[in-house]
């Protein structure tokens, strides 16, 4: 589980295809990462991810054919920047919000707008999962947690404060890239929820209002 705080942009700086998967060697900078061991779990760019190897300050994963296929990490390429957050801990603070490294879709920046102090960012999705977003909510785009601040249709726009800005990867953003979406875990649960309930209606009483919770 992590949060959408960003703590470090490291840097591909070896991959090798191995069989459908992909090994990928990545550089960290902070010293958050210094004790990072073998088994724990990195969010790349939003991708939930378990460390295989560490060599002083790199580590590597596999990313097996179901990941490439959902998921950007299949076109990265040796330099490329990638947002890394390590796996929360119950006693630190929340920053950001549940964010489980498992992508949801691809999206596709439409429009950045540069403004006085900030970023205003379009992304396009997959119309399916127009549910689970509405304004004022959040998103983790490559892994890092913004607010929703408008949904139209199948798109959504961001705003991108300018800490966010100098210490991610979205600085480096243009028009036309594609970016890993997770969408809010807490909206697809009562989405589903409501949809269990509409494919089997039952009468309100006091003992159905207990088992909903009430």
């Amino acid at each position: 589980m992590f949060t959408g705080i960003v703590k470090d942009v490291g840097e591909v700086v070896a991959l090798a295809r191995r069989g459908d998967g992909l090994r990928l060697k990545i550089r960290f900078n902070s010293a958050e990462f210094d004790d990072l061991k073998i088994d724990e779990s990195v969010c790349c760019n939003g991708v939930c991810q378990t460390v295989v190897a560490v060599d002083g300050k790199t580590f590597e994963v596999d990313a097996v054919a179901e990941t490439l296929k959902k998921t950007t990490l299949g076109g990265w390429r040796v330099g490329a920047t990638i947002n890394l957050e390590r796996a929360l801990r119950p006693i630190d603070r929340m920053g950001g919000h549940y964010v489980q490294g498992h992508v949801d879709c691809v999206g596709k920046i439409v429009s950045i707008q540069s403004l006085s102090n900030s970023w205003e960012i379009w992304i396009s999705f997959d119309p399916r999962f127009e549910p689970y977003i509405a304004p004022i909510g959040s998103i983790a785009v490559d892994g890092i947690s913004l607010t929703v601040a408008e949904v139209n249709g199948a798109s959504f726009k961001a705003a991108i404060i300018p800490y966010t800005w100098e210490h991610t990867t979205m600085r480096h953003k243009r028009v036309g890239d594609e970016v890993n979406l997770e969408f809010d875990i807490l909206a697809k649960y009562v989405e589903k929820q409501l949809r269990g309930l509409r494919s089997r209606p039952l009468p309100l009483s006091v003992e159905r209002l207990r088992e909903l919770g009430y």
